[in-house]
């Protein structure tokens, strides 16, 4: 039995078989944010993710002019394009043979008005803050993982598609990551949080 969600996805992969042009944006729309939120966290920089995520649909775009309808029609759209970011964030890292320093949270959406006095603002800030830095300690894999999983919000089978892995393997490195991350802060709030 299939979802609403399910059926609009597959909808998707049978235009972009039948017409890619004419059903691109339609994917850049549905995708464009999960695909920059991943990279956001990754890169830590805005501009970098920008400029990631732009360079991801291109090549997406490209890719699909080439494959044959029946290759289109079977892709899990999101692991796919999370993919294609996450081998361009891979080597502008290797490019740039440096690891991020700091993953930056700022960017997240803010609160809605009524949602919290200034207090609250400032603590969810600063939370952020922290949780970035902690996220750029962890090794690539959890660090990805814990991202997949709890900023974009992906299904353990999607990160396993990603991560190249078994769907066990995948919920092993999100447990990790957060463990490690659960053992790098003495803040017994967030240790919470993070359980």
């Amino acid at each position: 039995m299939t979802t609403a969600t399910e059926d609009v996805r597959t909808e998707l992969t049978v235009r972009l078989s039948r017409d890619v042009d004419a059903a691109f944006p339609e994917l850049v729309s549905s995708y464009q944010q999960a695909v920059y939120t991943t990279v956001l966290r990754l890169s830590g920089r805005q501009v970098d993710a920008a400029d990631l995520a732009a360079e991801a649909f291109l090549r997406a775009y490209q890719a699909l002019r080439r494959y044959p309808p029946e290759r289109v029609r079977q892709l899990k759209l999101r692991p796919w394009l999370i993919t294609i970011a996450l081998n361009l964030w891979r080597n502008q890292v290797r490019t740039a043979t440096r690891r991020p320093a700091h993953v930056s949270l700022d960017s997240s959406p803010e609160p809605p008005a009524g949602s919290g006095g200034p207090e609250e603002h400032l603590r969810r800030r600063e939370l952020r803050t922290t949780v970035a830095g902690l996220l750029a300690q962890l090794p690539e894999t959890q660090r990805l993982a814990v991202v997949l999983r709890h900023v974009v919000g992906l299904a353990y089978s999607e990160i396993a598609t990603i991560l190249h892995c078994p769907e066990g393997t995948a919920k092993s490195h999100v447990s990790r990551g957060l463990q490690h991350l659960r053992a790098l802060t003495t803040d017994t709030d967030l240790q919470e949080e993070l359980s």
